[in-house]
C-alpha cells in the first residue's frame, strides 16, 4: 500500500456522490421531460413555491388545532426565594442584610437586570433581612416579617 502524501490523497470509494444533469438527453435517464413530470404547474419554468406549500393538501397550519389563549398583558418575573436568601445572608454575601435586584444581579443569584423581582415563600428565614423586591407572595412577606426584616416594593414602572 502507497504511503499517504498530499500528492497522492484520493477520496474514498463511493464517498462522493455525482451530480444529477438534467436535461441531457435520453441517454442520461433524466432528459425529456427532464424530471419535471408531465403539464401542470411544475414542469412550467418560472415555478417557485412558498415554503409552506404543500400541494393542494390541507396545510399544517390548517390542520392542526387551535385552542387556549396568550395574555399579551402578562408580566414576567424572576424569581426568588427566601431560602436562597437565608443561604445568601449566612454565606455572608448580602452585606449588611441588604436584599436589591442589583444586588442579586451582581451576586449571580438573578440572571436579568430588565426582567422585575418577586420574593416567593419556599423555605425558612432566620436572618433579619431588609428585601426591596417588585413582588412578594403572602408567605414570603410573613416569613421576613416573622424575622424581623423589613419590606420595601419597587414599583414596575421606571
Amino acid at each position: 500500500m502507497e504511503k499517504a502524501l498530499l500528492s497522492n490523497l484520493k477520496y474514498k470509494e463511493g464517498s462522493r456522490k455525482r451530480r444529477k444533469r438534467i436535461g441531457r438527453g435520453q441517454g442520461s435517464g433524466h432528459g425529456g421531460t427532464a424530471t419535471r413530470g408531465h403539464k401542470g404547474e411544475g414542469a412550467r419554468s418560472g415555478v417557485s413555491y412558498r415554503p409552506w406549500f404543500e400541494g393542494g393538501q390541507m396545510p399544517l397550519s390548517r390542520r392542526v388545532p387551535k385552542f387556549g389563549f396568550t395574555n399579551i398583558f402578562r408580566k414576567e418575573y424572576q424569581a426568588v426565594n427566601v431560602d436562597q436568601l437565608e443561604k445568601l445572608a449566612t454565606s455572608g454575601k448580602l452585606q449588611d442584610g441588604l436584599v436589591t435586584p442589583e444586588i442579586l444581579h451582581k451576586i449571580g443569584v438573578v440572571s436579568k437586570k430588565s426582567l422585575p423581582l418577586k420574593i416567593l415563600g419556599n423555605g425558612e428565614l432566620k436572618t433579619k433581612l431588609n428585601v426591596s423586591a417588585h413582588a412578594f407572595s403572602k408567605t414570603a412577606v410573613e416569613k421576613i416579617e416573622a424575622a424581623r426584616g423589613k419590606l420595601q416594593k419597587i414599583s414596575l414602572n421606571k
